[in-house]
């Protein structure tokens, strides 16, 4: 025990509408992602995403200085998604909360 948190992994699920998923990926690209590269403290932002039965799931991944600064994009309760009315209108769900990972180590080639 004792490691080091390097930075804070923001992980939010939603499954958009068949027809939606490509308006989704230009919103988080033209809208969101713009406005956390403005937030002192982000990091990065990855896209995941899978077909599943009801259509696209997609897995959203930020990362963070720190909770402070997630703070500044989620506001007080920082465990609340934020899901703005026009990306709730594309989601056949989504989730209402977000989890939050200390990232301790990464490693890579």
């Amino acid at each position: 025990m004792g490691e080091c948190v390097m930075a804070i992994s923001r992980h939010w699920r939603g499954v958009a509408k068949p027809e939606e998923a490509d308006h989704y990926i230009h919103h988080l690209r033209n809208d969101t992602f713009p406005k956390l590269a403005r937030i002192e403290g982000f990091i990065k932002a990855s896209i995941l995403r899978r077909a599943i039965g009801e259509g696209t799931q997609f897995l959203i991944v930020t990362t963070w200085e720190s909770i402070e600064a997630i703070h500044k994009f989620a506001g007080e309760s920082a465990s609340i998604a934020v899901v703005p009315p026009s990306v709730r209108a594309m989601m056949v769900e989504y989730d209402r909360e977000v989890t939050h990972y200390e990232i301790v180590e990464e490693y890579s080639r």
